[in-house]
Formats: C-alpha cells, sequence, structure tokens
C-alpha cells in the first residue's frame, strides 16, 4: 500500500525499487561498522534480532519528510517503538542526502552549490521556504531546550530549508535546526547568500521571511510583500 501510493512517499515504486538496493548495502555497512566500533558486552549473536528491515525503515522516513507524521504515529504503523523510528530516520535520511536528488538521466545534485549552478544553467527560477516539524520537548535540564521553541503558539520543532523550482519538484532539502532558527539565518548559514552572489544569474523567489537577502545577492532574491504571501502570488511592482 505504501510503496504503490505514490502520495504518501512522493515516489514512484519504480524509484522506490531503485533506492533499496542502491542504499541498502550503505546503510548495512555503516550499521555493522558502528556495532563493531562499540565494546561488546553480549556474546555474537546474542540480543534482539532486528524486525524492522531496511526497506520498512526506508519507507518510514520517506513519509516522514513528505508529511512530517510524528514519530510516535509511525511506530504505530509500523509495529515498532518510537526509539527505532528516530533511530531509523537518523540513519536513513544521511543516505538519502548524500545520494542528492535526480532530475534527468544522468545529473544528480547532492548539494546547494551544484542546485544552483543548475538552475542558472538552465535558466530556471527556484522557490525557497522554511518548514517545522513538530517534535517532543526535549528532555528537561538540557542546556538548548529553549531554542527548539518557535512561534506564538510556542511549539517544539525542528525546521529545514527546502529549494524547488517553479514546478515544485524539490532539488535540495537542508539539514535541521531548532525550529527558533529564523528562516533567513538558516538560509545564510547553509552559504545561500556567497552563492547566489558569487554563482550564475538565478532568480529566486521567497516569502516575506527572506526580506533582506534581495540587497545581498544583488536582486537574485526576490521576496513577496505579505508576510503570509506565497512567492508565485507576490504583489505585482507599482
Amino acid at each position: 500500500m505504501i510503496v504503490s501510493t505514490r502520495r504518501i512517499t512522493g515516489l514512484s515504486a519504480d524509484v522506490i525499487a531503485e533506492l533499496v538496493p542502491e542504499l541498502g548495502p550503505l546503510w548495512h555497512e555503516r550499521h555493522q561498522a558502528k556495532l563493531a566500533s562499540r565494546p561488546r558486552k553480549r556474546a555474537v549473536g546474542a540480543g534482539a534480532k532486528h524486525r524492522f528491515v531496511f526497506v520498512d525503515r526506508l519507507l518510514a522516513t520517506l513519509v516522514h519528510l513528505r508529511h512530517g507524521v510524528t514519530h510516535d504515529v509511525l511506530a504505530c504503523w509500523f509495529g515498532v517503538d518510537r526509539s527505532t523510528i528516530t533511530r531509523a530516520i537518523g540513519e536513513i535520511r544521511p543516505l538519502l542526502a548524500e545520494r542528492g536528488c535526480t532530475i534527468s538521466p544522468g545529473v544528480r545534485l547532492g548539494t546547494l552549490a551544484e542546485v544552483i549552478d543548475d538552475l542558472g544553467a538552465s535558466g530556471q527560477t527556484g522557490i525557497i521556504d522554511g518548514t517545522e516539524i513538530r517534535v517532543r520537548s526535549p528532555a528537561a535540564g538540557r542546556k538548548d531546550r529553549d531554542v527548539f521553541i518557535f512561534g506564538k503558539n510556542k511549539q517544539n520543532a525542528v525546521k529545514t530549508m527546502v529549494l524547488t523550482d517553479r514546478n515544485g519538484l524539490v532539488l535540495f532539502c537542508s539539514p535541521t535546526r531548532p525550529g527558533s532558527c529564523a528562516d533567513i539565518t538558516h538560509s545564510r548559514q547553509l552559504g545561500l547568500v556567497q552563492l547566489l552572489a558569487d554563482g550564475t544569474a538565478v532568480e529566486i523567489l521567497a516569502d516575506a521571511g527572506y526580506q533582506g537577502l534581495g540587497a545581498q545577492t544583488g536582486g537574485r532574491v526576490v521576496t513577496s510583500r505579505g508576510s503570509h504571501a506565497h512567492p508565485s502570488r507576490a504583489a505585482p511592482p507599482p
């Protein structure tokens, strides 16, 4: 059901079928290396056996990234502990990021710099936006606990910056940052300003949360006027 319905994962069954043999061995290799690096406290073969196979780990991660489904819900869905989901997403997400985004046969984009270069070379317009995913409140006593709180409702969240082409195809998804990090600050930390100022000419549409980047990038970032307006619905110039 999950594999056959593209709306759930955002990927076709054929693409998922390609990811499993490509990323599965990498996950297994890293998993074994991690186990080998720990001091052994049990005999070889002892301990709990994996009930959460790689393909389920991949699917859980894809659903989480696409819909922001909480770890608790995914744990109920897949019939495992919440900690198992958390660990799986932490293992699979870096593999997906390293693989990059395939935009056409033979062309794969893995970094923000590569995405900006490709948009400029093809004369396409990009769209950036920050998105938040609610998370559980960090443990009491954690020194940086407050940095995950954002918004008027004081929700705990992490956020990421997503860059798409004008048709909505996701080209880049950044590592997460605590929810209190402003969208414009996150983009600067990712090096977006430097890439746009020094790279090929490309236009990036953004909402009002990125106001100020236009002046820093020679007008290559175009922001809307309204605080919640969508970039594609930006008010026309006077």
